[in-house]
């Protein structure tokens, strides 16, 4: 368990905090590129780190992310006319570029000068990998546009979606880096999935409900082994990437697509779960592009024209106790993604973990927070740059293996964790 003012450390990303700080050193995912299609296409609304944003894409293609407020009034510029390279506040004709330059104050002479003395906050935002990023943290800091193996692949080789959680980031995110919980929370989706079925390595979680946990720090931050027995007194191995400060890559099963996710802090009661599907050597099929759209693997259904899944905890994650009671679902809740967000959101907004009981199943989520920790710490004293930043702490992957008792998972799977494009994982 953490001490209360831990808590609040890991779980506070709003400006100034210590961990707010430490996110702004990354680049973050902020939209999916299709939420601005076209030029000149109506501005969305963004809030990152409880900072409120908008985004637009101006006449010339380019990608703007600035202060939601017009500096004249505060009138949210999300009402605002996407015109001529600018978004122009209707309230009374202020005019801003991608970059929150005033260029226009209809109310004033241009050879004033005043429109030039008027600047709003913005932020870079890059198109990659189908994701929109953006980067918040100080310009002399910025760091190399990133290169997680499911963005560099080609468009027919991923699928990525989002789905908005009613939870803080960090219990999202550690019920991702969370491998005991399969065997229970999913254990009818293994071998019914169609994104997951088949795999040798489902008989594998399914005998074996007391997996080991093995847990040693990575360059970018974790390496989580999950150990099971398997035959011939051999082991089969689940490992996990977790890397700085939100990205998980969960291990693959056979010849499916490979997955993980992103937990990006909203504000500190809400955040966005990211979640991408990948294959290095082949494209998505039909049916396993429908199926992701449909809410199967990790993805789930959203409400039409947002991103709120239809199972939310306002319906009760639409449950169903007699499915349930008969074991079509262990939870009596659909979809893997909407199981985990129903605990996980059932804490509440922000989970007393002073309350805590661990075991040794959750030395993962243990050694992740005093990583952060650390981290953080390291930041805001040393100016040190956090695990994560660097392009070769991205280039990694997940891996399922099947290894003799007597070889250590981090030397045994060693080259298998580590991207090599155009090559196949290690699965199982």
């Amino acid at each position: 368990m953490l001490r209360q003012q831990q808590n609040e450390t890991v779980t506070q990303t709003g400006t100034g905090t210590p961990m707010g700080n430490m996110f702004r050193r990354y680049w973050l995912p902020a939209l999916l590129a299709e939420e601005l299609p076209a030029n000149d296409c109506p501005p969305v609304r963004v809030k990152l780190l409880s900072e409120r944003l908008v985004a637009f894409r101006d006449s010339l293609g380019r990608y703007g992310l600035i202060d939601e407020f017009c500096a004249h009034r505060g009138v949210s510029l999300w009402f605002g006319r996407n015109e001529e390279c600018g978004l122009r506040c209707p309230y009374h004709g202020w005019k801003f570029d991608v970059a929150g330059q005033c260029i226009d104050v209809p109310s004033e002479p241009a050879e004033s000068g005043f429109a030039r003395k008027i600047k709003l906050k913005s932020y870079p935002l890059v198109e990659r990998g189908g994701i929109l990023w953006t980067y918040l943290g100080p310009p002399d800091h910025t760091p190399p546009l990133p290169e997680w193996e499911f963005a560099m692949v080609p468009a027919e080789q991923r699928f990525v979606s989002k789905r908005f959680q009613e939870s803080n980031w960090l219990q999202a995110m550690e019920g991702g880096i969370d491998s005991s919980h399969v065997s229970w929370l999913h254990r009818d989706n293994i071998n019914k999935d169609p994104l997951f079925k088949g795999a040798q390595g489902n008989k594998y979680n399914m005998a074996d409900m007391k997996p080991v946990f093995e847990v040693v720090e990575s360059p970018g931050g974790l390496y989580i082994g999950a150990r099971r027995n398997a035959e011939d007194g051999k082991y089969y191995w689940r490992i996990t990437q977790w890397v700085m400060p939100s990205f998980t890559m969960i291990p693959p099963r056979g010849g499916h697509t490979v997955h993980g996710h992103f937990w990006i802090p909203i504000d500190d009661e809400n955040c966005w779960a990211w979640s991408y599907d990948f294959h290095p050597t082949r494209r998505i099929t039909d049916a396993e592009r429908e199926a992701m759209k449909a809410g199967k693997g990790i993805h789930v259904l959203n409400m039409p024209g947002t991103y709120r899944p239809v199972a939310n905890k306002d319906n009760d994650y639409l449950i169903n106790r007699e499915a349930q009671r008969r074991g079509d679902t262990y939870s009596g809740v659909e979809g893997i993604a909407m199981q985990d967000a129903s605990l996980q959101e059932s804490m509440g907004p922000i989970v007393d973990r002073t309350m805590e009981n661990l075991v040794s199943t959750d030395n993962g989520i243990i050694m992740a927070r005093h990583r952060l920790m650390r981290a953080a710490k390291m930041l805001a004293e040393k100016d040190v740059t956090p695990p994560g930043v660097e392009l070769a702490h991205q280039r990694v992957r997940s891996a399922a293996v099947v290894l003799p008792q007597d070889q250590p998972f981090k030397d045994a799977a060693r080259e298998a964790l580590v991207t090599k494009p155009g090559t196949a994982l290690a699965t199982v």
